[in-house]
């Protein structure tokens, strides 16, 4: 017999398929649902080695497996650059039964206005448009804060950080394909935290059993802060 619920979960920037700020929730989702961790491009070990349509498409496969298992219900959850996808996931493929971003992160337009990251992404829009979209383009990468450079192609950089692309949460969240119920989780020591996340959130079609959760986390302590409600969330959701 075969789990009610699937949940995919999308790491962080820089981070790994086995993250140590979703452990919290996978811990408490396995016992209820199949919980697919993947190693996305934007990991660690990746960087931007394929483009954001190629990401789109790593989940779609799982998606895919989970109901091919006779999984009825499945969704598509994230932290951070993660939370991000799953936006775009919903805009670009649109496949899957409820969202939960977590500590939505990645903000392309922002990033944009530091100007040696709009030199690389206009120097990748421009080698795009002159056929050169294999061409690896040096870039400064943010994140929290942090910095670290990275050698992606044109195509994948672009894809990310195109300020009106599918890595504009804002956009995507307009964009759903559907409406589906989404679990929208921030921590009040994140710097979306406040009209930034409840900008992106009310772009999203309504659903009536959407939650929006405020919890006292920061960036990476907000799924852990959030796990219990989310539970409560999608067993109100599976066990109908």
């Amino acid at each position: 017999q075969p789990m009610r619920c699937g949940v995919v979960l999308l790491h962080g920037k820089w981070g790994t398929a086995q993250s140590p700020f979703l452990q919290p929730v996978v811990q408490i989702l396995e016992p209820h649902c199949q919980v697919r961790m993947l190693e996305m491009p934007w990991s660690r070990n990746r960087l931007y080695d394929r483009p954001y349509a190629d990401a789109l498409e790593q989940i779609r496969v799982e998606v895919a497996r989970l109901r091919a298992a006779g999984v009825q219900w499945v969704a598509v959850g994230g932290q951070s650059f993660g939370a991000n996808a799953t936006l775009a996931y919903m805009a670009q493929v649109g496949d899957a039964d409820a969202v939960i971003p977590m500590a939505p992160g990645h903000v392309p337009e922002v990033f944009y206005q530091v100007p040696d990251v709009r030199r690389s992404v206009d120097l990748a829009h421009q080698s795009i448009a002159a056929g050169l979209g294999d061409d690896l383009v040096e870039m400064t990468d943010i994140n929290q804060g942090q910095r670290r450079t990275v050698r992606p192609s044109a195509t994948a950089l672009w894809s990310y950080f195109n300020p009106q692309g599918w890595g504009n949460m804002a956009q995507s969240a307009k964009s759903f394909r559907r409406a589906v119920p989404v679990f929208w989780a921030i921590g009040t020591q994140d710097m979306l935290y406040g009209e930034a996340s409840l900008k992106i959130y009310k772009q999203l079609p309504h659903h009536p059993d959407s939650h929006y959760l405020v919890v006292n986390a920061t960036h990476a302590t907000t799924p852990q802060g959030a796990r219990q409600a989310l539970l409560d969330w999608v067993l109100a959701r599976t066990e109908r």
